[in-house]
């Protein structure tokens, strides 16, 4: 379990406030291709952009640094802040924060080096420090492939296997030079047209596309996230909740719902949000039935017509697709509501 340095109302407040100071400053040196934790930029922009360098790529290196927010070098870190800050107390303060360590079991713990994850100000610090790796390519790599970065989440798109493996090599030896390295596990390079990789929540690969019959890259929920949602929808159906009412438990569904389909939306997940939909259908109809009791007995006319008027949203607008709804199998009797 990662340590967090959350720091206290008091520190957030002052944070909070030289980010707003700092931030106009080291933006006007942060380049297009990173999108973590930035104002105007989201993970849905970088989502696009891998997808439209997948058109001409056909290799790409997923890479995550190891353990980024615990082994970024505090000495490197202040040097790069410097260059653009000269305000003593800022400086001060900001060597104070990286110095506060973290608090296990109720005992502060020191720590020598990392950045403490949690506070304010930490994104931006880590925008500044891997900064560097978006310069140092931009100005000397750019043929090798593109760099997309989310914090210290990036994909290196290329036209080759062989260029996504020298784009490795030479991240690598890089971060090096940051005290950073790569994680062994995480990293991989991916030819598209065979395998793909998951990013920001969406897995990425190319396909034959049903006009053409060419590859084309597609991206949709990967794997982890549709189960974490299904996670979610579960946590909130389970038969603990049955006291709950119907009313507040459409509400909260439809919170979830819409978070979850105004980010997915953005790649080709038709069938994994027609997919959801029918989960959800199911576990209410599941959930009905139990609240009923033994004796009682749904209808699926009836469930129809509860779900009809019961406001529950759809992962899927009906208005784009016209799904049909949820028809449970098997008999009932009375009805749910």
């Amino acid at each position: 379990m990662r340590p967090l340095g959350i720091p206290t109302v008091r520190d957030r407040v002052v944070q909070q406030a030289a980010k707003i100071v700092m931030e106009p400053i080291f933006e006007t040196n942060f380049l297009e291709c990173s999108y973590g934790y930035r104002p105007k930029r989201s993970s849905g922009q970088a989502v696009l952009a891998v997808k439209e360098a997948l058109v001409r790529g056909w290799a790409a290196l997923d890479a995550d640094i190891e353990g980024f927010f615990d082994q970024v070098d505090r000495g490197i870190l202040m040097g790069l802040v410097r260059r653009r800050i000269s305000d003593r107390r800022v400086l001060k303060l900001i060597d104070q924060w990286l110095r506060a360590g973290v608090v296990i079991e109720g005992r502060r713990q020191a720590t020598v080096c990392g950045v403490p994850q949690g506070g304010v100000i930490s994104p931006l610090l880590a925008n500044i420090y891997l900064h560097t790796l978006d310069r140092w390519w931009q100005d000397k790599h750019t043929g090798v492939g593109q760099l997309h970065r989310y914090c210290d989440d990036f994909v290196v798109v290329c036209r080759s296997r062989k260029a996504a493996e020298q784009a490795r090599d030479l991240i690598a030896g890089f971060l090096g030079r940051l005290k950073l390295t790569l994680h062994p596990e995480k990293t991989q390079v991916v030819e598209m047209d065979r395998d793909g990789f998951d990013f920001l929540g969406f897995h990425f690969h190319k396909l034959p596309s049903r006009r053409t019959g060419r590859l084309v890259p597609y991206a949709w929920p990967s794997q982890r996230a549709m189960a974490r949602v299904r996670a979610r929808i579960r946590q909130l159906t389970e038969r603990t909740r049955l006291r709950v009412g119907l009313g507040e438990l459409v509400e909260t569904l439809n919170r979830t719902i819409r978070g979850w389909r105004a980010y997915f939306s953005l790649g080709n997940s038709t069938k994994r949000l027609a997919d959801l939909d029918r989960y959800v259908r199911s576990r209410l109809w599941r959930f009905l039935q139990k609240r009923q009791g033994p004796r009682g007995r749904l209808r699926p006319a009836d469930f129809v017509e509860w779900e009809r008027r019961s406001g529950l949203t759809y992962f899927y607008p009906t208005g784009r697709r016209g799904l049909r709804p949820y028809m449970p199998q098997g008999e009932g009797c009375r009805k749910a509501v």
